[in-house]
């Protein structure tokens, strides 16, 4: 069995915070965690353990600009999770459109 490298992507995106996280920062380029935190029902420290996890699956990155760590979105590690997608998609389409041609449908 190969590397399961999308495993560590859909563990971090599992998280509906961390869902939007990835979200604000696809759409703004890039946050602290203060600035998240401050539209999340969570704490600032809660939002640095989702970044932190988000990180670890390597779907953001953080830069340091003075005291503040700026996080941006890194979305090449998305792309194996939805080739993944995409794969086991096509098998199912194909087994749909067996399934079709054998009972006689189009």
């Amino acid at each position: 069995m190969s590397e399961d490298r999308v495993g560590p992507i859909f563990s971090a995106l599992s998280d509906p915070n961390r869902r939007y996280v990835v979200e604000v920062l696809a759409e703004r380029g890039e946050a602290t965690a203060t600035e998240l935190a401050s539209e999340l029902p969570v704490t600032r420290q809660a939002v640095s353990k989702h970044l932190s996890a988000l990180e670890d699956a390597g779907l953001v990155e953080g830069s340091r600009a003075g005291r503040e760590v700026r996080y941006r979105l890194t979305p090449a590690n998305l792309g194996a999770a939805v080739s993944w997608i995409e794969r086991v998609g096509e098998q199912w389409d194909a087994r749909l459109a067996a399934l079709r041609r054998h009972l006689g449908g189009n």
